[in-house]
């Protein structure tokens, strides 16, 4: 893709109007500044700052797909035969598995935010009560399949395992060099070690617990990320009254988008598309809510 010249009062806001304009999040992003424009005296002779922006190449698929073999053949050797039997399933059916199970409670999300997020919610009382052997079987459990992905990648890495009891949830986190390996395009390495670990560990537990995989603090910054872009994105619509199409991202990354701008009045979104090239579009509200009366108005 060619580049694209922007231009804006300063480099921070020429970068966000290159990231609407093009659909795309700050990470996503390739620029080059050819001007870091200036405010002049009193505004006399203020320049705008200028950069030349495209959206990034797309990682070599040789790498993902490698990536992803050596991640199928260590859950070969992990899982139960039942589970040796799924793995062996043909190759595009396997990789859109792999692509849409990490998140499959979010996939509901995309029509009803409200739900989901109420259903996540679970009182103390309908959370399991986890002795300390279940708590030991399930890090015993990920640590040692962990371990052998990543000794199948020689890949050296530290692992820290810790039970969270608030949200019944294992939460692993990864540190090492070279973690973008593991983060992959988007997160959806990270993505897929997930869902196979989850695989892993639930299969000894009599209640689903979470899994939560990280490395280098990916989860927040691109939260935080989508979160910025979400809301770039719905200043643009509302002031062109013209819908925008984002890229296809997964269904938890699009839960993100519907979330913040689930409390928006002036645009509403929705998903379109098939996996793994699902994407949301943000529109106009049909109606706006009033703040006063709190009825809705064209």
């Amino acid at each position: 893709m060619d580049f694209i010249e922007i231009q804006a009062k300063t480099k921070e806001e020429a970068i966000t109007k290159a990231c609407i304009d093009l659909g795309v999040s700050s990470d996503r992003l390739d620029y080059k500044v050819v001007s870091e424009g200036s405010s002049g005296f009193l505004g006399i002779g203020a320049k705008p700052a200028v950069i030349l922006a495209r959206k990034k190449e797309e990682p070599a698929e040789v790498e993902m797909s490698a990536a992803e073999e050596v991640l199928k053949e260590s859950v070969r050797e992990a899982i139960s035969e039942d589970e040796k039997k799924a793995a062996e399933e043909p190759a595009e059916e396997k990789k859109e598995a792999v692509q849409e199970a990490p998140a499959a409670a979010a996939e509901a999300s995309d029509a009803a935010e409200p739900a989901a997020d109420a259903a996540a919610e679970k009182t103390e009382e309908e959370k399991p009560e986890r002795s300390e052997e279940d708590i030991i079987t399930m890090k015993a459990s990920a640590s040692k399949f962990l371990d052998s992905v990543f000794k199948a990648m020689e890949l050296p890495v530290d692992i820290t395992i810790d039970y969270d009891q608030e949200a019944d949830a294992l939460n692993i986190d990864f540190a090492g060099e070279d973690m973008g390996i593991l983060i992959g395009k988007r997160g959806q390495t990270l993505d897929s070690l997930q869902y196979l670990t989850s695989l892993v560990v639930n299969r000894d537990q009599k209640h689903f617990v979470r899994i939560k995989l990280d490395t280098e603090d990916y989860r927040r910054r691109r939260k935080e990320t989508l979160e910025n872009l979400a809301s770039n994105i719905a200043r643009k619509v509302k002031k062109t009254r013209k819908p925008v199409s984002l890229e296809p991202m997964n269904p938890y990354e699009r839960r993100i988008i519907h979330s913040s701008l689930q409390s928006n009045r002036f645009v509403e979104t929705h998903s379109e598309g098939n996996e793994p090239y699902r994407y949301v579009v943000v529109t106009p509200a049909r109606f706006e809510r009033s703040e006063r009366s709190g009825r809705y108005e064209r």
